[in-house]
């Protein structure tokens, strides 16, 4: 119902009434009362003419008028005179039957309605867009198109665990102008995938792109086709790792996979925009503003800019991340940067608080949003990304990274034209995503907290061969603990330990659990394992086979195995690229 049919003004933007509630984050209606009514229905009044002067020039608030038909109550047997007034005042409000009046509420300020930032540029869009339209929730449940995950997702994101969402750009030329663009029989390839991690504790996000180039294993893909037939489709060795989708009836749920195998992060959920996307998503907004370091003249995007800050949108938005021979080497790896860029800046845009608190803008971006997205079953609803949205929208553009996996030429390459991990750096990005580790300056409260635990490994340690412990499995490979026995028996010296066994319950991580006289053991350990101070638990001991205290060495899902250091890095490489959302860089 709009807001003639609730009784109010002709003049109100029905989104307009709808503002932020600081206090739970969600989008409320919020109207001004209802006009009073009697319970004793009283005579009909002639409505005011168009032409009354008296009705023209009133200045009665909206909403405050007595309901057209009604007259107040009345007193058996008695005539009680109306209150007197000032000449001119409006008429007063008359309070329910027993009750008091109110006094009106304030008109909400418009900084009221500034929703939470969003991380996740797609979900921002779709989350900011539905809040400001609410109202019309079911219209943009229908814009919203989705494809099954076929089991290769996390079964969707949780409020209390860290989120990883998987961006896929497709290079599919659909759409009106589209076709001029490269290979206009395109199946739809991974074009643009970036892999969003955003922290458990919601403080700090990193976006990792992935380049289409990189070779890489597809692994087999069951899927659910279009036509919701069943089909497993073989995996390929050693391909480049755009072919994950489109090729051969490839689906999302395919590059999901792919990642997972490449990475070693199951996503939760999958994002996948076509051109289309960032043409009206960068004109629902009215452009984004970008930076060049040099002039662009690019016959192949068909993007022709000067040095400087330009704000573009539509078709040029498109060409501007299409762009690759006319900036940095030439090749995808430069134009990821240019994306970042572009990303980073349509970020900040959507920060703004004139998108923000702009009706028209956030009911344009509802239906770009919708419209331009296929997101996996698990997020096919306005409320499914309202969830997701108000997770991300906690996020700070200074704690975003925008980073790429670090990558070399491919050596077996005369002409490189693809490219492999680099195995010296990318194994330790991969890593500090699935330990929830930031590539940004960590708080103070959280150094404080790293300190402490860090101060577990600091003090005497003992020798090696007076380290008592039991061994368990608790989510590691198959013959894990077996494995460790023999290598800290036989390589380490630590010969007073034995295999336990399996573990009462699967642990994530890592742990050794041990008593407070047991501290010098513990380190002695966990130096010769790797362990990060994480990974040790004050706690007590356990009588080993042999009836004496022994401390709980428990290998949990992350152990990588007997000799290898079980710490995650804490900073990135020095030759991963990366940036953070909040500042302006320009292309070269």
């Amino acid at each position: 119902m709009d807001a003639q049919g609730r009784g109010r003004a002709d003049d109100i933007d029905p989104a307009d009434q709808w503002v932020l509630n600081p206090n739970t984050g969600e989008y409320e209606m919020r109207l001004p009362p209802s006009a009073p009514q009697s319970g004793v229905p009283g005579p009909r009044k002639p409505p005011a003419s168009d032409t009354d002067p008296s009705a023209l020039g009133s200045t009665q608030p909206l909403g405050r008028s007595a309901a057209p038909g009604r007259a107040g109550p009345e007193t058996p047997g008695r005539a009680v005179p109306p209150p007197r007034r000032r000449r001119g005042a409006p008429a007063p409000e008359e309070p329910l039957p027993g009750r008091r009046g109110r006094r009106p509420s304030k008109k909400a300020a418009k900084s009221k309605k500034i929703l939470l930032w969003t991380g996740g540029v797609m979900a921002f869009v779709l989350v900011a867009g539905a809040g400001a339209a609410y109202f019309y929730i079911e219209h943009l449940n229908s814009n919203i198109a989705s494809v099954s995950d076929d089991g290769a997702s996390t079964g969707g994101f949780e409020k209390d665990k860290a989120i990883n969402i998987l961006l896929i750009g497709t290079d599919k030329r659909t759409g009106a102008g589209n076709e001029k663009y490269g290979d206009a029989g395109s199946v739809g390839h991974a074009d643009t995938t970036i892999l969003l991690h955003v922290s458990k504790d919601r403080s700090n996000a990193t976006a990792l792109s992935i380049p289409r180039d990189l070779i890489v294993d597809i692994p087999d893909c069951p899927t659910t086709q279009a036509d919701g037939s069943q089909k497993v489709i073989p995996g390929t060795p050693k391909t480049r790792f755009n072919t994950s989708l489109g090729q051969d009836d490839r689906t999302p749920s395919c590059t999901m996979r792919t990642v997972t195998e490449l990475t070693g992060v199951k996503p939760d959920n999958f994002m996948v925009a076509d051109f289309n996307a960032v043409k009206t998503l960068t004109s629902a907004v009215g452009g984004v503003e970008v930076c060049l370091g040099k002039d662009i003249d690019d016959p192949d995007s068909h993007l022709k800019l000067s040095k400087g800050n330009h704000t573009i949108e539509g078709e040029q938005a498109l060409a501007f991340v299409r762009t690759r021979h006319s900036v940095g080497f030439g090749g995808d790896l430069s134009r990821i940067g240019l994306q970042q860029q572009f990303l980073s800046a349509l970020m900040r845009k959507l920060k703004d608080n004139d998108t923000l608190t702009s009706p028209s803008k956030m009911l344009d971006l509802a239906e770009a949003g919708t419209k331009a997205l296929t997101v996996d079953s698990q997020l096919s609803s306005i409320g499914k990304l309202k969830d997701l949205g108000l997770e991300l929208g906690k996020l700070n553009t200074k704690n975003l990274t925008f980073a790429t996996t670090p990558v070399i030429d491919n050596p077996a390459e005369k002409v490189p034209t693809t490219v492999v991990l680099n195995e010296s750096s990318a194994p330790q990005v991969f890593d500090m995503i699935k330990n929830d580790v930031s590539f940004t300056a960590v708080k103070e409260k959280k150094k404080k907290e790293a300190a402490a635990v860090a101060a577990r490994l600091k003090g005497t340690k003992s020798a090696a061969s007076e380290v008592r412990v039991r061994i368990m499995n608790g989510g590691a490979v198959a013959g894990s603990a077996q494995e460790t026995l023999s290598w800290l028996q036989v390589e380490e010296g630590v010969t007073k330990s034995e295999n336990a066994g399996n573990a009462p319950a699967e642990l994530a991580k890592t742990t050794l659990e041990y008593a407070p006289d047991q501290a010098d053991q513990a380190r002695r350990l966990a130096d010769i394992m790797g362990l990060p101070g994480s990974a040790m638990k004050p706690g007590e001991s356990v009588d080993n086979s042999q009836g004496v205290p022994a401390m709980t060495l428990t290998l949990g899902k992350d152990f990588k195995g007997a000799g290898s250091s079980q710490t995650t890095p804490t900073k990135a490489p020095a030759d991963v690229d990366k940036s953070t959302a909040d500042k302006v860089e320009c292309a070269e």
